[in-house]
């Protein structure tokens, strides 16, 4: 009835102490003990069946809250990140400022930042490794945990 053993033998246990803490009321013959049993097993499978139901139809009703709420916290976070790497890029020195955010920031690619700051490749790169460094260095570790701890969800 229960399409799961693990829940169908905690039903059976709950059902013989049912019995034993109850027994003076059950007559001693086997019959009455048996469908003293078979009753209280069965009437708690309906209950489990009426509570995933309940359970069910919470869900159904309010999966679009749930979504909307992770939403926003999704939001809320990358928000407090952004203004993280924002700060912390304001605080990197002017050319490695430039770079980092040209490269990580807009998206640019190396030679495109080069060309355009007339610099070479091997510059940009340097640049963009020095403020990933930085980055790392002065990222906030409680931040950067509730990143890591709600990007898994």
């Amino acid at each position: 009835m229960t399409h799961d053993a693990a829940r169908a033998e905690d039903i059976v246990q709950d059902a013989f102490m049912n019995y034993w803490d109850n027994r003076q009321a059950v007559a001693d013959d086997e019959v009455a003990i048996k469908n003293y049993l078979y009753s209280t097993v069965r009437n708690a499978c309906f209950n489990v069946s009426r509570h995933e139901k309940v359970i069910d139809r919470y869900l159904t009703l309010h999966q679009e809250d749930l979504t909307e709420e992770s939403t926003v916290l999704a939001d809320i976070i990358r928000a407090e990140v952004m203004d993280e790497v924002y700060r912390i890029v304001q605080s990197m020195p002017e050319g490695c400022q430039q770079v980092f955010r040209m490269g990580y920031l807009e998206g640019m690619s190396n030679q495109k930042i080069a060309e355009q700051l007339k610099i070479s490749v091997n510059t940009v790169k340097t640049q963009k490794q020095r403020g990933m460094k930085i980055i790392k260095g002065k990222f906030d570790p409680g931040l950067l945990a509730l990143v890591v701890f709600y990007a898994d969800k």
